[in-house]
């Protein structure tokens, strides 16, 4: 325990035979779990993790129950806890397939759960989650099952959640003077550029380092969101800021080393994952619009986005009409050419104040 709060670290693993030791000899003693969730490896992770069943590492003197099996008294007063328990019952099915391989879960500090099919590492965190939040974990971290992620760092990110009530902690190697020289180049400019769209995307303006796993979140952000329907593959960072800012949670950024070649092997393919987190990014940004300044507050940028995306639509035609003229050599109409830039500048200066009066709301969020 850390500041009498229960710690759960989530460590999501595919193929780490050789680096899922680093995790496990290395993870604090005020760690009162560790949840490894093993995404249907074909390697020797799942017998890597299996034989520290029987070691100091799995043992602990802290007993956990599920929630999902506490009996409730039916009051007057209670019929919304009942509900939120049974929905919490029901949700499971909803989570890629998996087991929990422990003899005795509620006591053992190693909790091992198999994927039955792969489901990418946002599917092998979410499970964690799941887990944590039917345990009710205090404060749940995530790292990586391939060590690179120094554990020195951890109680930096935990602290926050645990002793000032922040909901979602995220590590920030862009800040850290290393960044530049460490961070392979390709890695960095893809950063770089998914860091900007989900800022837009998330309306945490303020946030630099978004595809950083390195994380904590609190017990209450772990049940304002549908954890199963988090993205499943490398897009998880950024659709989690989507949905924790959905839910009005508060966020923080602490400085972490950049760690590379400590026998890591990356899964990720930068260039065919950039566009598909792009695509991703733009469904999620109106949804946030049309949810959370429509239907759950309604707030004036909801009016000024939308109305600079539809006076931009409408200036296009005119923009090709007058490129068309222009081309052949004619002269442009006058009267095109003013409607052109009234459209254009009244599309970009609505775009400037919904931006403004996004960045001015989330303010709040930031402790």
């Amino acid at each position: 325990m850390l500041h009498e709060k229960t710690v759960a670290v989530v460590v999501p693993a595919y193929n780490e035979e050789s680096q899922i030791h680093l995790v496990i000899d290395s993870m604090p003693a005020y760690v009162d779990r560790i949840i490894i969730v093993n995404d249907a490896s074909k390697d020797m992770t799942l017998e890597k993790v299996k034989a520290y069943f029987n070691t100091p590492h799995n043992q602990t003197d802290l007993v956990l129950t599920s929630n999902l099996e506490a009996d409730i008294n039916r009051t007057i007063y209670n019929p919304a806890d009942i509900i939120v328990q049974e929905e919490n019952r029901k949700e499971l099915a909803y989570f890629t397939r998996h087991e929990v391989l422990n003899d005795k879960p509620n006591k053992e500090r190693i909790i091992l759960i198999n994927h039955i099919d792969n489901g990418g590492v946002g599917a092998a965190i979410a499970t964690g989650y799941k887990w944590c939040k039917d345990h009710d974990i205090d404060c749940t971290a995530v790292m990586a099952g391939d060590g690179q992620m120094d554990p020195d760092e951890l109680a930096s990110i935990c602290l926050p959640v645990i002793t000032e009530g922040i909901d979602y902690v995220k590590g920030n190697r862009l800040i850290h003077r290393s960044a530049a020289i460490l961070i392979p180049k390709v890695r960095y400019f893809g950063n770089s550029i998914l860091s900007i769209l989900t800022k837009i995307a998330s309306g945490y303006w303020r946030v630099s380092d978004t595809q950083t796993g390195y994380t904590a979140i609190s017990k209450p952000a772990l049940n304002a969101i549908r954890l199963y329907d988090i993205y499943k593959r490398y897009g998880m960072p950024n659709d989690m800021l989507v949905k924790l800012n959905m839910a009005y949670c508060t966020l923080r950024e602490v400085e972490i080393k950049p760690i590379y070649n400590v026998g890591e092997q990356s899964k990720m393919k930068v260039l065919k994952v950039i566009p598909k987190i792009s695509w991703l990014l733009v469904k999620s940004f109106f949804k946030r619009l049309w949810i959370k300044y429509l239907f759950r507050d309604f707030h004036p940028l909801f009016i000024f986005y939308n109305l600079s995306f539809i006076l931009g639509l409408i200036s296009i035609p005119y923009a090709f009409k007058i490129l068309r003229i222009a081309l052949s050599g004619n002269d442009v109409n006058p009267v095109t050419l003013l409607v052109f830039v009234f459209l254009f500048i009244s599309s970009f200066q609505s775009l400037l104040f919904a931006m403004w009066m996004d960045m001015l709301d989330s303010e709040r969020l930031y402790k």
